[in-house]
């Protein structure tokens, strides 16, 4: 189905989603060829590990991933999570929702600049994706390349105050 432009963007947490949804989201080769720490399909007690594990990070840091909907329909997860001293933000988008990353960032981010926990953000993002102009239209800069569990990654930071 087709996601409009204009629906509600709304965070609720991984648990309001059932597993299967993320499971399938999780599976799509689409999603998957940016996601290198990804090796393979998802089944639903993979889901529910994941789901646990982002819970455990709110229960740790009283922040994380969120589910992420869009005129009610489940369209990815994303969020902040602690990693060391730092606050990484995510995005994981299903295929259809592709389009939404700006708003559903744009969000994130009223939400990051409100919140004083947050001085900066980071993001690591894998060498596959290309189109860097809208990190750096919403003022990041690169810090550099990193190793994250063996795998290479960009990372950038963005000052929210």
């Amino acid at each position: 189905m087709p996601l409009k432009a204009h629906t509600e963007i709304q965070f609720l947490r991984l648990p309001q989603i059932e597993p299967a949804e993320i499971a399938r989201h999780m599976s799509d080769p689409r999603v998957a060829r940016h996601l290198p720490l990804l090796t393979g399909p998802w089944d639903i007690a993979m889901a529910r590990a994941f789901i646990d594990a982002k819970e455990a990070c709110w229960e740790r840091d009283g922040l994380g991933h969120w589910a992420i909907t869009s005129g009610g329909c489940y369209v990815g997860w994303g969020g902040f999570q602690r990693e060391g001293s730092e606050w990484d933000f995510g995005l994981v988008l299903t295929a259809d929702a592709f389009g939404l990353g700006t708003r559903i960032t744009r969000k994130a981010f009223a939400f990051a600049r409100a919140d004083e926990r947050i001085p900066y953000v980071t993001f690591l993002l894998p060498p596959s994706r290309r189109n860097l102009s809208a990190l750096q239209r919403i003022g990041a800069h690169y810090v550099g390349p990193v190793t994250y569990s063996g795998e290479q990654f960009l990372k950038y930071r963005l000052e929210t105050g």
